[in-house]
């Protein structure tokens, strides 16, 4: 069946595409961004905590050549490093080189270059007895195709099976899973569902600029992250990273966002009835984000940034970088709340190694407030999500590193009087997963005993309340309390251990007890991810 594509964004995809090829040119090497979840990423993290190096990170995926340069940096005061540091550090210096491509199909023919690797993940999931399985299979590349331009490709396709999979689709804690779109939606002891990252990406001497269709992730957190996190599934994007001065970075990214509803004014009959008689046409759903990063000085940056989601159709003033979005919402529907987008601020503080050896953290949304009214009960709308977090490592123990994290999404955050202008895309919050009317407090200790072993420890309290109405949230005073219409707390305690035997070859064992005396445990290995 042939998949409906948005005709603004292809035509989008080929002026970008024709913008690459006339932008300044400089040679670099492996330019395709790398999975956002790759364990090279928290290694590096860790190196920055510790004041080994200064690392950006605070939008991911990166490009395998940014990571490439801070594996050099941490290589070139190898000294500093423990026994367990230089074995990793060997280890993902390997898989990220240059020129070697370790157990890959690699062609390589001048500036234009091919790696080639399967993706294959089992895993096994056991609650109260029942079990199902998760397998998958898949495809990856990745390369150059000049010396300025790389791409990547990466696509599984999942099939779970079994007892108690709604157990694990449904539950609230499953912030550490993405969401899916399942194939098979009416039955319940099986699911399949497919996961596609792709990218093509432009490498100059100040930026990078990528269009592709992949997880996001911006700022800071164990479980979730206020801004931008990676529960729903891939999305298109642009995105474009640009070094304004010493310390001082820019990011744009516009995003084609999936509202799951329909616009009955565009579907229209489908000749002979087939099918229900109507070819269902979804409202188009959008995303613009900006952000400026000011490094204060190394290990200390503060971000100020800006998002809107609109809707119904592309509006050119949000490809505009430099645009002060909510001044344009206001310009371009002249002030109207019901012709209005939902435009949110957001703030960023990321200290490192200020004390030694620590991470301390702090996001703060906006989705809406009344600075005039911000002390005054009755009339204030401090619509607003936070976290702050921190860690310490080395605890006594090298390579020992213990946390802690609370977030709070206060009532009607993310949420909008247009369904399709909500903070979400799929079904699922493209912000923090829980939603909001809720508040979150993390306890964890994470371990590497030996080279590539990484075991962790979590205890994780959520409240949540109930999501209100549109009269509550835009007309009633004061404002519902805090978890207002109190639906459940919810308690676990989560243990991994993963070992990474080869490159991206994983073994992985995991336990969690919930309230009530739930558990929930699995077990399996992943290959090329």
């Amino acid at each position: 069946m042939k998949k409906h594509i948005d005709c603004n964004f292809q035509r989008t995809i080929v002026l970008v595409l024709g913008l690459l090829f006339f932008l300044p040119t400089q040679v670099f090497s492996q330019i395709a961004l790398e999975r956002h979840s790759n364990e090279v990423y928290h290694y590096l993290a860790r190196m920055a905590q510790k004041g080994i190096i200064s690392f950006d990170d605070i939008i991911l995926p990166l490009s395998k050549n940014k990571i490439k340069n801070e594996l050099d940096s941490v290589q070139s005061k190898s000294a500093l490093l423990t026994e367990v540091e230089k074995s990793e550090l060997l280890f993902y210096s390997k898989e990220f080189s240059e020129n070697k491509f370790e157990k890959k199909l690699t062609f390589q023919r001048g500036s234009f270059s091919l790696s080639l690797n399967p993706l294959v993940t089992i895993n096994r999931f056991n609650r109260k007895g029942k079990s199902f399985m998760q397998t998958s299979g898949g495809v990856q590349f990745y390369g150059n195709a000049s010396s300025k331009i790389g791409f990547q490709f990466s696509f599984l396709d999942y099939t779970e099976k079994g007892q108690g999979i709604q157990f694990v689709r449904n539950r609230l804690i499953d912030g550490s899973s993405a969401g899916i779109i399942s194939y098979d939606t009416f039955n319940r002891k099986r699911i399949n569902y497919a996961e596609i990252r792709t990218s093509i990406s432009y490498q100059f001497k100040k930026g990078q600029l990528s269009i592709g269709q992949d997880y996001l992730n911006f700022g800071y957190g164990e479980n979730g992250r206020i801004v931008l996190g990676d529960k729903a599934p891939t999305y298109p994007f642009i995105r474009w990273d640009y070094q304004l001065l010493k310390g001082i970075k820019f990011n744009f990214i516009h995003s084609w966002l999936q509202s799951g509803l329909v616009d009955s004014s565009r579907s229209y009959t489908i000749p002979g009835g087939g099918f229900g008689g109507i070819r269902e046409v979804d409202i188009s759903k959008y995303m613009a984000i900006h952000s400026l990063d000011f490094t204060i000085k190394k290990g200390l940056v503060f971000t100020l940034g800006e998002s809107m989601i609109y809707n119904d159709k592309l509006n050119v003033g949000y490809f505009i970088p430099i645009m002060f979005f909510k001044a344009f919402d206001n310009y371009s529907n002249r002030g109207s709340i019901v012709k209005g987008s939902n435009g949110q601020f957001f703030l960023q503080l990321n200290a490192r190694n200020q004390l030694p050896k620590t991470h301390f953290y702090a996001s703060l949304l906006v989705d809406e407030i009344k600075i005039s009214k911000i002390l005054d009960k009755k009339a204030a709308r401090n619509q607003l999500g936070y976290t702050v977090g921190g860690s310490i490592t080395d605890l006594g123990v090298s390579y020992l590193t213990a946390g802690a994290e609370y977030t709070r999404i206060r009532p009607f955050v993310y949420s909008n009087f247009l369904p399709a202008q909500n903070y979400s895309s799929s079904g699922y919050s493209i912000g923090d997963w829980m939603g909001n009317n809720s508040d979150r407090i993390i306890l964890f200790l994470k371990y590497t005993p030996i080279p590539k072993l990484k075991l962790l420890a979590r205890y994780q309290q959520i409240r949540k309340g109930g999501l209100g109405t549109i009269d509550q949230q835009y007309n009633q005073q004061p404002q519902p309390d805090f978890l207002f219409d109190f639906q459940t707390t919810q308690k676990d305690i989560f243990l991994q251990a993963k070992y990474e035997w080869l490159h991206r070859f994983c073994f992985n064992v995991t336990y969690n007890r919930y309230s009530k005396s739930a558990t929930f445990s699995s077990a399996g290995f992943t290959f090329g991810l």
